[in-house]
């Protein structure tokens, strides 16, 4: 379990959800299924099967399970790529906004 000693402004809870993400382009948004891991206030990581580019505008649609609680459709840019495996990479971006 990680602590809050990884020098993190903001808790992180650890998901594995089903996401849509959206890249932001100017010709076309094209649309890509993902596995979110893990979400703060500030940020996300999600695995895809390609790298984006740093710095790519993205929009990701977290479903909700209950029909209790509103879905999240998040703003944010690529900020880190992490090759984890063939076909498997890890995406974090930091949120620029929450709808």
């Amino acid at each position: 379990m990680k602590g809050f000693d990884d020098k993190r402004d903001f808790y992180r809870m650890m998901l594995n959800s089903e996401v849509t993400v959206t890249v932001i382009d100017d010709e076309v948004n094209s649309q890509i299924s993902a596995t979110c891991r893990d979400l703060s206030a500030t940020g996300m990581a999600f695995e895809i099967e390609h790298p984006l580019a740093i710095a790519t505008h993205v929009r990701v649609k977290v479903d909700s399970a209950s029909s209790q609680v509103q879905a999240l459709d998040i703003s944010g840019i690529v900020v880190r790529i992490e090759e984890e495996s063939n076909n498997c990479y890890l995406i974090g971006i930091s949120i620029e906004e929450i709808d």
